[in-house]
């Protein structure tokens, strides 16, 4: 009969899926591209807005620079997604960077690569779903008192959905993400069509003016443009989670990652693009409340996207609304990225020693669940923690992101170095330096970037994800050392000898002479130990007195003996009888059966077996014991009358062979 918890599960996640429908469970590039890229694809509803707010700095004069910072972000990620194109060719396993890194770099590198990913992925969760909140909450502001409850509940929804297979989630993020890609191309084209015909779009701020926070001139310019294009590198967060989740495709896996690639960086790019150029030609001024002159006082700007469509669709058009509705639903959507990254590079680590083996397997559903679990409570901690605040979280992001580019990327020219020297070929040769230089273009470009956000976000929170990388690192490396140890330790040498104990020493802890206690001494009597008896702890003199008389009066052959507790413990003076039996005869095994009540309800559990289970916990430790449990079904459990013990009879003076060994 199923448990409550299990028809509440099954109730939440669905039914058990056979493992061999595990490559039916595999998706279409249709689908692989919302599941995989809605973090980057979401990127475009505030890359655009994160570099105005940091040119905004210099004020209005500044704004001009847009179009450069734009053009770099735009550049560095169509070369990162040609370099990750070749990644996915070359190592299609689905280890993505950590694998790349591992391989070709060392160890340590790989450790280094997946400790970046694994804060980057809980970032992308934390980061999305406040967004999508914040900016739900700026359409109802009187959710702006519950926005850490909500985000809250908005992860523990998108977890059910992935606990739920990747096929039923895929399908449930599919429809969102494509909305979203027709929504911002119909409001780039309508623009351009207004444009091009002769009408202006205007935003709403476009007669707001700008306060300066300062001069810039020279290395002050410099940083400040360095930190706007680092804010526009958000736009890059999530690519690389396709290159971790190959196995997720359908055949052939290589080629419709590499072709989900391609579409992601054309359709971003593009909509990056787009959003940028309307923004400009609408003259949307984006800057801190506090610094825009103009604005309505207690008024909260719109985010830019959100005054670019106004500008082109007008305030009061369905299609506004549409663009504003399927804005905020892909920000949280764009969670789900990190949870088909995660659990996948999750299992890949504890397959190789750094992380608990739970990790690895599958859930009944097909999906690593122990790992989306596992993101989903660290996501959670962040968004609590951080009071579902976007602007503290995103100075902590992309730092992780970047750290595992440049290293992905060196790694892959390392690889093809590698293969160069082997390979006689000519045709695969230039295939090889082909990639080779893609890969180094990749890895220089990426190395900038880093730097340039390692400097310019280091005091604005990215200190914290610099000290949480390196206890990551340390932790996997202390589980794998810690995994290592146990394989030593339990692997027999060369020349081990297969023994047997000298002696088995049987006891049968007995509290009252019932049921349980009757299957308990009548298994142990089967099992034709050296030796045999009942062993009880004396708390009540009365009671003791009146388990010797019942034991006499039953004639029980097994001999029963009575340990003294002046101090009303049960586990100090059974632990303590054990161990002198270990003491006086070190070559025997010592057998504890201990009869136990299984109960059907939880409630009930707490109500009995308490006193077995702190004994079970010290015996345990001790070596050269067995810790035997001899279970005993009541009725609410079975929904029968209980039944006489099994092995009751035995236990007479009938048959007594076991209970005084013959020497």
């Amino acid at each position: 009969m199923p448990s409550t918890m299990g028809l509440f599960k099954r109730v939440l996640v669905g039914p058990p899926v056979h493992s061999e429908k595990l490559s039916e469970a595999t998706l279409s590039k249709k689908i692989a591209l919302p599941v995989f890229a809605s973090d980057a694809l979401s990127s475009v509803a505030y890359a655009t807005e994160e570099i105005l707010l940091v040119l905004s700095a210099g004020g209005l004069a500044f704004f001009h620079f847009t179009w450069y910072i734009a053009a770099a972000v735009g550049l560095l990620m169509l070369v990162v997604v040609a370099s990750y194109r070749q990644n996915v060719h070359a190592y299609p396993s689905g280890g993505g960077d950590y694998e790349v890194a591992t391989t070709n770099l060392g160890p340590k590198v790989g450790l280094t690569v997946a400790s970046a990913l694994m804060v980057d992925y809980v970032l992308t969760v934390a980061v999305s779903v406040s967004s999508g909140v914040a900016n739900l909450a700026s359409a109802l502001p009187a959710l702006n008192a519950h926005v850490v409850l909500i985000a809250v509940v908005v992860i523990a929804v998108i977890t059910l959905m992935n606990l739920r297979g990747v096929r039923e989630s895929g399908a449930a993020f599919a429809v969102p993400t494509y909305c979203f890609i027709a929504a911002v191309a119909t409001m780039i084209l309508w623009g351009i069509f207004k444009i091009a015909t002769g009408h202006h779009i205007v935003a709403e701020s476009a007669n707001y003016h700008i306060k300066a926070t300062g001069t810039f001139g020279g290395l002050a310019l410099i940083f400040l443009l360095l930190r706007a294009f680092a804010s526009g590198c958000t736009a890059l967060t999530g690519v690389e989670a396709i290159s971790n989740g190959v196995p997720a495709f359908k055949k052939p896996k290589s080629k419709n990652a590499a072709t989900t690639l391609a579409l992601l960086g054309a359709i971003a790019v593009s909509m990056f693009a787009g959003v940028t150029a309307l923004a400009l030609a609408g003259h949307v001024h984006a800057a801190d409340p506090s610094d825009l002159v103009g604005l309505p006082a207690g008024q909260t700007p719109r985010t830019v996207i959100a005054q670019v469509a106004r500008s082109v669709f007008g305030g009061s058009s369905p299609f506004f609304f549409i663009l504003q509705f399927v804005t905020a639903l892909i920000l949280v959507l764009a969670a789900n990225t990190a949870f088909n990254g995660f659990p996948v590079l999750a299992s890949i680590l504890a397959k190789d020693g750094y992380l608990p083996r739970q990790l690895h397997t599958r859930g009944d559903r097909l999906a690593y669940s122990n790992g989306i679990l596992l993101l989903a409570g660290f996501a959670i901690l962040l968004v609590v923690t951080f009071q579902a605040s976007p602007t503290r979280l995103i100075q902590l992001y992309i730092v992780g992101v970047f750290v595992s580019f440049v290293c992905s990327q060196t790694g892959m020219i390392r690889h093809w170095n590698r293969l160069l020297r082997t390979t006689t070929d000519p045709a695969a040769r230039r295939h090889m330096m082909r990639s080779r230089v893609i890969n180094a273009i990749g890895a220089g470009f990426t190395g900038s970037v880093l730097v340039i956000v390692l400097t310019t976000k280091f005091a604005k929170g990215a200190w914290i994800v610099c000290v949480a990388m390196p206890l990551i690192w340390l932790l996997m490396r202390g589980i794998q050392r810690h995994y290592a140890q146990v394989a030593k330790e339990l692997t027999p040498p060369a020349d081990f000898k297969f023994t047997t104990p000298s002696n088995i020493h049987a006891i049968v802890l007995v509290s009252k002479l019932h049921l349980p206690t009757l299957r308990a001494l009548g298994y142990a009597k089967a099992t034709r130990p050296s030796r045999l008896e009942a062993v009880t702890v004396d708390l009540d003199d009365p009671e003791t007195a009146s388990l010797k008389q019942q034991w006499d009066d039953r004639d029980i052959s097994v001999p029963l003996t009575v340990i003294a507790s002046p101090y009303r413990e049960i586990t100090r003076p059974v632990v303590d009888y054990v161990k002198r039996l270990r003491t006086e005869n070190p070559n025997d095994m010592v057998t504890v059966y201990i009869p136990e009540y299984v109960l059907g309800h939880w409630w009930e559990q707490l109500l009995h077996n308490q006193s077995a289970l702190r004994l079970k916990s010290r015996l345990l430790f001790q070596r050269r014991v067995i810790v035997a449990s001899v279970p005993y079904q009541l009725q609410s459990v079975t929904g029968q009358a209980t039944e006489p013990a099994v092995g009751a009879s035995p236990v007479g003076a009938a048959d007594d062979r076991t209970a005084h060994p013959t020497g």
